[in-house]
């Protein structure tokens, strides 16, 4: 049978363009999407199955890795991409956007793992974590965004020695501005950041890894970019 891959926030960005990368793979695939419409137009392209979710709720995270069980009966990549991030300083961010951030970058994300690692641990399988080059450095004006991402880096370096002699792998990647709608806020050209296929490149490079290699996390810069260059 063919492998198999969940995308979460696999309707548009860096989690289209991996799901993109994983269909050229010959992975049949799960796309979810908060936006019915939209995850059905990116599953129509891949002929992929598509499950509006909601990771922010626990119950959605639940329902959609038992769809995909349903569907396929394995999971050999889980990819975490559902994100969301909003600009504030630490104290002017309204309560309901910390709540917000936390839900969906964090919370959404573990319980997703989580419930999706008896099939990881069944395939031997790998878990992508979409951090931010903003969990890694000082993110004055996305705080709480860079306090999430830095939570999934460490949840992800914890997942690799929990699930290690279930040979299990797990990635955070970390890039800095890319070309999707939320960086639109940034004003940098488009044609200067990077491309979400880059990010697809560094996994596809990850999937020919032997069996005894992981990398935990990779930072991608932007060429011209400086410290302060997140996304």
């Amino acid at each position: 049978m063919n492998r198999a891959a969940l995308v979460t926030g696999g309707s548009s960005g860096i989690g289209l363009a991996l799901a993109r990368m994983l269909h050229e793979e010959g992975f049949a695939l799960t796309l979810v999407s908060r936006r019915a419409e939209r995850v059905e137009a990116a599953a129509a392209e891949l002929g992929a199955a598509a499950v509006a979710a909601n990771v922010a709720d626990a119950a959605a995270c639940e329902r959609l890795v038992a769809e995909h069980r349903e569907r396929y009966g394995r999971l050999d990549v889980l990819v975490n991409s559902a994100g969301v991030g909003i600009a504030g300083r630490v104290e002017d961010l309204p309560a309901k956007h910390l709540d917000l951030q936390l839900g969906v970058n964090l919370r959404g994300l573990f319980l997703v793992t989580q419930a999706a690692i008896p099939m990881l641990r069944e395939s031997r399988g790998w878990i992508v974590n979409l951090a931010s080059i903003a969990g890694t450095l000082p993110t004055p004006g996305l705080a709480t965004y860079g306090a999430t991402k830095a939570a999934v880096i460490s949840l992800t370096r914890s997942l690799n020695e929990e699930l290690d002699a279930d040979g299990v792998r797990a990635v955070a990647l970390c890039p800095g501005f890319v070309d999707t709608p939320m960086a639109e806020w940034s004003g940098i050209d488009p044609a200067e950041m990077i491309r979400p296929e880059d990010c697809a490149e560094v996994v596809r490079m990850l999937l020919r890894l032997s069996p005894y290699a992981r990398i935990p996390q990779v930072v991608i810069e932007r060429v011209g970019s400086r410290d302060s260059d997140i996304a």
